[in-house]
């Protein structure tokens, strides 16, 4: 009965579109009432105490107004601005989900794609110098989202791990055939390229060697921390974007080590961003279909034929070295049951930097039931 309820809610497109702010919010209003009241009959049976004839409510008129008022001062002092933040996207609802709106049902298949990104310069740190091979060498990445690249904006490495630049040496023909009647299919990337240099991580030269059916002769080996800064040049737009560091987040456990980032499309490609400044490029509308910021591919559905439009475009641009199906769990919307997208929308954020010492120092005053040390220890992840 529970979910019958809830599931009276819901509305249709069409219902949706001829609401008006005042009446969805009196909508939700009654919902929340008659939720709050079901909620507290349930707590009375529980034998919870609690002071029921003045429940803690924020929709209360009073609360509001004094969210109002901290708001206002918020904004006179200019700790409120409207930037750009992704999100989880339903464009089967056209809403952002929080995550407990979330499905990951199993057996999800996205087309995945291992792509090369063409080096420009490569100012190593250590000393060590790679470009002897340009203008041959190339950074390889994996993902499963190749309709994010058109927003991309940069390549992290993980500073820790090592990496190799491998020569790659053409396969046997019989080699080709048999990856071409396996699940994935060899790119172009090998076509008219006599001489190709890529830089992978060490530790997956063993693996992307039997994947591809490749011979990778390493060449050279560095740390990622050595990779930053070099440049390379976008697949698509040709605009030159840089190697990055990113977080633990990149690992050995597949992939190539080294992750296309864009920041618009992604929490960890965001937090990445930030820390370098790189645009935070989503040229995708809220039916997830692409802008025109992203030129050929404008009208083109991201989860369909967007995405396969972008994978041919880099297979004919000699790009692509594997496009392969990969099953995985992915993101649903919960009342469509159809994939989400990860998409930066406008939002409004509150800056924290103006009055950081001040909260803290408040928070140093106060007396915790029981002692909170420890948590008051973390202060910074907390602020």
């Amino acid at each position: 009965m529970k979910n019958q309820k809830y599931s009276s809610t819901v509305i249709d497109q069409d219902a949706r579109r001829e609401l008006t702010p005042l009446k969805l919010r009196a909508k939700a209003s009654r919902f929340a009432k008659a939720t709050v009241k079901n909620q507290m009959a349930s707590f009375k049976r529980y034998g919870v105490w609690g002071d029921w004839n003045n429940p803690y409510l924020t929709l209360d008129p009073e609360y509001e107004a004094s969210q109002i008022e901290v708001f206002g001062q918020m904004a006179l002092q200019g700790y409120i601005y409207r930037g750009r933040k992704p999100v989880h996207w339903s464009p089967s609802s056209r809403t952002a989900l929080a995550e407990a709106e979330l499905e990951y049902p199993e057996g999800h298949i996205s087309k995945s794609i291992y792509a090369i990104f063409r080096l420009v310069s490569a100012p190593v740190t250590s000393g060590t110098s790679l470009e002897d091979f340009l203008p041959d060498l190339c950074l390889a990445i994996w993902t499963t989202t190749p309709w994010t690249i058109p927003a991309n904006a940069a390549v992290a490495v993980n500073a820790k791990l090592q990496y190799s630049v491998v020569e790659v040496h053409s396969p046997l023909e019989d080699v080709s055939k048999s990856k071409q009647n396996e699940k994935g299919r060899l790119g172009n990337a090998l076509k008219e390229q006599k001489n190709l240099f890529l830089v992978v991580a060490s530790d997956l030269v063993p693996t992307l060697e039997a994947k591809w059916g490749l011979k990778l002769v390493i060449k050279k080996t560095l740390l990622g921390s050595d990779l930053e800064n070099c440049r390379y040049i976008h697949p698509i737009d040709k605009r030159e974007c840089p190697v990055v560091i990113g977080g633990d987040y990149i690992t050995t456990e597949s992939g190539t080590g080294l992750v296309h980032t864009a920041p618009g499309h992604g929490q960890e490609d965001y937090v990445t961003g930030m820390k370098y400044g790189l645009p935070i490029l989503s040229p995708v509308d809220d039916d997830g279909k692409f802008t025109e910021e992203a030129g050929q591919f404008s009208g083109l559905d991201v989860l369909g034929d967007g995405n396969a439009a972008v994978v041919r475009f880099l297979d004919e641009n000699l790009s692509i070295i594997m496009e392969e199906p990969y099953k995985h769990k992915y993101p649903y919307d919960w009342r469509t049951k159809k994939p989400t997208i990860f998409r930066a929308t406008e939002q409004w954020f509150a800056s924290v930097e103006g009055f950081r010492q001040v909260a803290m120092t408040a928070i140093g005053q106060v007396t915790w039931i029981p002692a909170q040390e420890v948590l008051y220890g973390k202060e910074h992840n907390l602020m």
